[in-house]
């Protein structure tokens, strides 16, 4: 089973109907499972010390939504970047010995709180470019679609 929790609600409806769209070419392959949990509010004003309050009120929120037993994915700038077919290795490699459930976690607007980064089994950073937190479920969600198709010697990936 596949799990994303993000920080935040999806409000577009562009990047919902992509969303739909992957969770429909997902399900041949895994269960999917999407949970948002709320964002805090964190004005350009906050001082050092109330950004990592809100990290740490986020951070809580995505915590409560892991289990035990589930290999977490943290979604990072400071976090490994790797390739389609070297990602979809790792998540074949995953399944396989560590854990049936994969939970990939994007945090809020501010990245996220020490103990989330503590939790991460693995960090992955997705690109040097920034995306919107949004944007970013949809590439995630295109990434392991592409992984199980490489998986499965399918030419989506060319």
């Amino acid at each position: 089973m596949i799990k994303i929790v993000a920080v935040g609600k999806l409000k577009e409806k562009a990047l919902r109907m992509q969303i739909e769209e992957y969770e429909k070419r997902l399900r041949p392959f895994t269960k999917l499972e999407i949970i948002e949990v709320p964002d805090e509010n964190a004005p350009q004003s906050n001082s050092e010390a109330e950004n990592e309050i809100v990290k740490d009120k986020e951070g809580e929120r995505l915590l409560s939504k892991i289990k035990d037993g589930e290999y977490v994915i943290l979604l990072d700038l400071w976090g490994e970047m790797i390739d389609s077919i070297a990602f979809a290795k790792k998540l074949e490699s995953i399944q396989i010995y560590q854990s049936p459930n994969i939970t990939f976690v994007i945090a809020g607007s501010l990245g996220p709180s020490k103990d989330v980064v503590k939790r991460a089994d693995y960090r992955w950073k997705l690109s040097d470019l920034t995306f919107t937190h949004q944007m970013t479920r949809v590439l995630v969600l295109e990434q392991i679609y592409r992984g199980y198709m490489i998986q499965h010697h399918n030419p989506y990936h060319k």
